[in-house]
């Protein structure tokens, strides 16, 4: 780069050395190691991006004719870059005091208010059954950390668009107790201007500048989205900092100056995810950012990983294993408190196996005529569509639900099934919503019966954790069955296994997750016969990533489902940013 740009650039480059020098006469890189200064060329491109951005915005700082006195100039940029950065939505209001919520505590809430912190970057772990209240003790955990200095921001990331939607309506009522001023919010991801809760919030913003929301500098372009006070989006976004993606760096710079909080982070651990997970929380943590991950399904071995990742980027030594108690919160390098398992008011959850789809479409039929509010969560969106179909040749109310709906339709029938379905629903709509994955995690439902395909473990617990969810409204009197059950629809993993194994059950969604996680879970499941959350979740959850033998039938699969994560790794490793 010397060579093209000639003699003359290389004199007016050292020109402006000197001239920096005698700006900033302490600055120095002595005692500055390999390592340290790795760290400071990506911070460096980041913190440059940003400010070239800022500066070369001819509004705020207009062109000027060449100036002798240096330092007055200084001066005169400083009072204009304060005004920049607040007009940009740069500059952090300070933390609120005061009640972050109204109600009491609950245990993993009370943990996080209570929990040491550590000095340095910092890494939580959540771990707690679904509708525990992870979200809300997460907002307790991260105010603390805002206030220690450990951030100037948040940026919540879930994994898919509804997700996000979702969070984006809880936290936009939370904001005037997070901070103490007006905070720079946006919604990242690459349908947000559709959002009506987004758009209402810009709006408001524009019409008061000291109300909460997305300023127009950060709506001028998505890559600006990350530097925002508060964000909310999905995980590719911030994904996209550890992979070899133009602007790297910049997103980079951007998430180590906010809190970053991954939600679902269990959705989170295919093999080609995985890798820049643990990549991304790697620089986050040598960047001096700090993070909070939530689960109600992660895996010991998974959760062992993103410590690891996150310790070794901090410059420390990986962390022991914390054990197995569930519901947990870790902190590794404190003594994290232990959180009581506090029972669940609807007790344990039954299981029981239906053998066809004909036993659940009977099972539904039944329960629907009597007026509960059922749902059968399928694997796959064509024996969704083929099961909503039968309940109605049968005469039953049924609501289709699914990812693949156009937006306008699919926010339409979202709606329709939080109106149906969510928590103030009738006591006996007598309706069944037949739906796919995406009511595991983006809404807030209430079921009487529930009916599953066979699923992973932790494809499994989140939608059982909206069977009897709101028991405060609909207590056990009020239900039409005596307990609450899951039903599952999924062959017998006690009888021989044929390669087609669950294929003459389950059609199209038997291909949707890998068959021996299928077995594993189902041989776990029913030899318990029960989800006693949240004390007997972690068993249930290992037992199905065990790694034992499979029948003779299955290793096949076994062995493709095995090559396919390993090239999926790899994928990974060659797409991650080259941080060393």
């Amino acid at each position: 780069m010397l060579d093209a740009a000639g003699p003359e650039a290389q004199a007016d480059a050292a020109a402006i050395i000197q001239a920096f020098l005698g700006l900033w006469p302490g600055a120095s890189l002595a005692g500055l190691d390999e390592a340290g200064m790795k760290r400071l060329t990506w911070h460096l491109n980041g913190l440059l991006t940003v400010a070239d951005w800022v500066g070369s915005n001819a509004a705020w700082f207009p062109a000027s004719p060449p100036v002798s006195d240096l330092s007055a100039y200084l001066d005169v940029a400083r009072a204009r870059a304060a005004t920049a950065l607040q007009t940009a939505g740069l500059a952090a209001p300070s933390v609120a005091t005061g009640a972050l919520f109204d109600f009491a505590p609950r245990p993993m809430q009370a943990a996080c208010a209570g929990v040491p912190l550590p000095h340095g970057p910092m890494l939580a772990l959540i771990e707690d059954e679904t509708g525990s209240g992870k979200t809300e003790a997460a907002l307790i955990l991260a105010r603390r950390m805002l206030a220690a200095g450990k951030g100037r921001g948040l940026y919540v990331a879930l994994p898919t668009m509804a997700t996000a939607d979702a969070m984006f309506r809880r936290l936009r009522a939370v904001l005037p107790r997070l901070f103490a001023g007006a905070p720079s919010v946006t919604l990242a991801h690459g349908r947000a201007g559709l959002s009506e809760d987004y758009r209402d919030l810009a709006l408001a913003h524009e019409r008061d500048q000291d109300e909460p929301g997305p300023t127009e500098w950060l709506r001028d372009s998505r890559r600006r989205a990350l530097l925002a006070n508060v964000g909310v989006g999905t995980v590719d976004q911030a994904l996209l900092a550890a992979v070899r993606a133009k602007h790297a760096a910049l997103r980079q710079y951007a998430l180590s100056r906010n809190i970053l909080i991954v939600d679902e982070v269990h959705e989170m651990g295919d093999p080609y995810m995985g890798v820049l997970l643990r990549q991304l929380l790697r620089i986050h943590a040598a960047l001096g950012g700090s993070a909070i991950l939530m689960s109600a399904t992660l895996p010991q071995g998974l959760r062992a990983d993103l410590m690891a990742a996150f310790e070794i980027g901090a410059g420390r030594a990986a962390p022991g294993d914390p054990g197995p108690a569930y519901p947990a919160l870790t902190v590794p390098g404190v003594a994290a408190p232990a959180v009581a398992a506090a029972p669940s008011p609807r007790g344990p959850v039954g299981v029981q196996r239906l053998a066809d789809p004909g036993a659940a479409l009977d099972l539904l039929e039944q329960a629907a005529r009597q007026g509960a509010a059922c749902v059968w969560v399928r694997n796959a969106v064509d024996t969704a569509i083929d099961a909503v179909q039968a309940l109605r040749d049968r005469g039953v109310a049924a609501d289709l639900f699914h990812a693949r709906f156009a937006l306008a339709d699919r926010k339409r029938h979202e709606t329709a099934v939080l109106a149906r379905f969510g928590k103030h629903r009738a006591a006996r709509p007598g309706r069944v919503l037949v739906a796919t994955q995406v009511v595991e995690s983006s809404l807030d439902l209430d079921f009487d019966v529930m009916v599953s395909d066979l699923a992973p473990m932790a494809a499994l617990s989140p939608p059982a954790g909206r069977l009897w969810r709101h028991m405060d409204r609909r207590p056990a009197e009020a239900r039409l069955l005596s307990a609450p059950v899951l039903h599952v629809l999924s062959p017998d993993p006690g009888a021989d296994a044929g390669p087609d194994w669950a294929a003459a059950e389950l059609a199209q969604g038997v291909h949707v997750y890998p068959r021996d996680s299928l077995w594993r879970t189902a041989r776990a499941l029913f030899a318990t016969g029960e989800i006693r959350a949240p004390e007997g979740l972690r068993a249930l959850i290992e037992a199905a990533h065990a790694d034992d033998p499979l029948p003779l039938a299955l290793e096949a699969a076994a062995l493709r489902t095995q090559g396919a994560a390993a090239a999926q790794r790899a994928h990974g490793a060659q797409n991650a940013v080259g941080w060393d």
